[in-house]
């Protein structure tokens, strides 16, 4: 189960609630290219709502949604800290769409688009927030810099990701401290509607009825756009995170779940993993179990065949797991890299790239399994994924 946290504002906030979603967008961005080959779109708004689909994408029905709530000094009814509200849980699969129109559900109310919503419903709700400083800053009771909620820290530092999801001992750590701050006691509001009192600055029950989520609920399909870019030789990493993210472990595509995956069942997955304060991320990184034993594994995708450079990132993302996540939650490390399949596999520089595999492996034979590398190609307008032996 996957723990994301969701940014939003005071009449964000009471509106997600109040109408039980979850939600984000990119300013005034309309998406033309949902199941079309074709966009009016520039490439760079086309990556950014691209990768706002990829986090949505990694929702799965029953993972947890916590709401991190903005400090916000302009309005009149001030935010004074930034908190962190919970907890609810997904009621389905991935993100919809609802495009930036004037039919788009409650956007005048909202005072702005949310392109992309989920589904939510209330699982344990406490009326206080945890503050920024509570969760990111303080460190009674930490014995050391790993246990500290990195993912939350570094999406401060370098990102604007309204939908961040941290990994499974930093949610036990903010709804511990969530559940601390309110003594344990939660919101009992069955058949009542959940609202945000600003002014309080407390999640409250009204004594109103449930209220019904009426907007639309568009389903995203981004395979006809990729497999456009693909054939046309342009980039598409942004859509292929999304479709691993929105497919693997779902059974539906049998040969990216064995490659990636064999008999393992997914815990926990990530996107976008900050790993770092500089720029590095890991592409996509579930969690999975196999025979009662955790694997972790950090995939580095490339929609351009593999290169022998390729290997300094993976080596840079065993690096950080193994200091700071390990520590946390003890896995084995089963690295993964994921490219576009190679034509020419008796060229030099494919030899090249094989030595650079061996000498990763030989470095880290006592700290990860041997390295995994996945070849795709298009195959009856879908993508086929392959483990190349080497």
């Amino acid at each position: 189960m996957t723990t994301h946290v969701f940014i939003v504002d005071s009449m964000t906030f009471k509106l997600h609630i109040e109408y039980l979603f979850a939600g984000t967008g990119a300013k005034d961005h309309k998406v033309d290219f949902n199941n079309s080959q074709t966009t009016a779109l520039h490439h760079k708004t086309e990556d950014i709502l691209v990768s706002m689909i990829a986090d949505g994408s990694r929702i799965r029905k029953g993972d947890q949604i916590i709401f991190y709530l903005q400090q916000d000094l302009t309005k009149r009814i001030k935010i004074y800290e930034g908190k962190f509200f919970g907890i609810f849980k997904a009621k389905s699969d991935w993100s919809f769409l609802d495009n930036n129109d004037r039919q788009q559900y409650l956007k005048n109310e909202l005072g702005k688009s949310l392109t992309f919503r989920t589904l939510i419903e209330p699982y344990k709700i406490y009326a206080d927030g945890v503050t920024e400083w509570e969760a990111l800053d303080e460190i009674k009771g930490m014995t050391s810099p790993s246990q500290m909620l990195w993912s939350l820290i570094y999406r401060k530092l370098k990102a604007k990701r309204g939908n961040t999801m941290i990994t499974i001992y930093e949610a036990e750590r903010l709804t511990q401290l969530i559940r601390n701050k309110n003594n344990r006691a939660e919101l009992n509001c069955q058949n009542k509607v959940l609202s945000f009192d600003a002014v309080a600055q407390k999640i409250v029950c009204l004594n109103e009825r449930p209220r019904a989520y009426v907007g639309r609920k568009e389903e995203i399909n981004l395979l006809p756009r990729l497999i456009a870019k693909y054939q046309a030789g342009n980039s598409f990493e942004s859509h292929l995170q999304a479709y691993i993210t929105k497919n693997l472990g779902k059974g539906i595509n049998r040969s990216l779940d064995e490659a990636i995956l064999g008999e393992a069942k997914i815990e926990w997955l990530g996107n976008e993993v900050s790993c770092g304060v500089g720029m590095q991320r890991i592409d996509v990184m579930p969690s999975a179990i196999q025979n009662e034993q955790r694997i972790l594994i950090p995939i580095e995708l490339k929609a351009v065949e593999a290169d022998e450079k390729n290997i300094i990132q993976i080596q840079r993302y065993v690096d950080w797991i193994e200091q700071y996540y390990i520590p946390n939650r003890q896995s084995d490390i089963q690295p993964v890299l994921v490219a576009k399949k190679m034509v020419n596999k008796q060229s030099n520089a494919y030899q090249r790239l094989i030595n650079s595999f061996n000498r990763f492996n030989q470095t880290n034979i006592h700290r990860c399994a041997r390295l995994t590398f996945v070849e795709f190609d298009i195959s009856d307008s879908d993508l086929v994924f392959g483990v190349i032996n080497y």
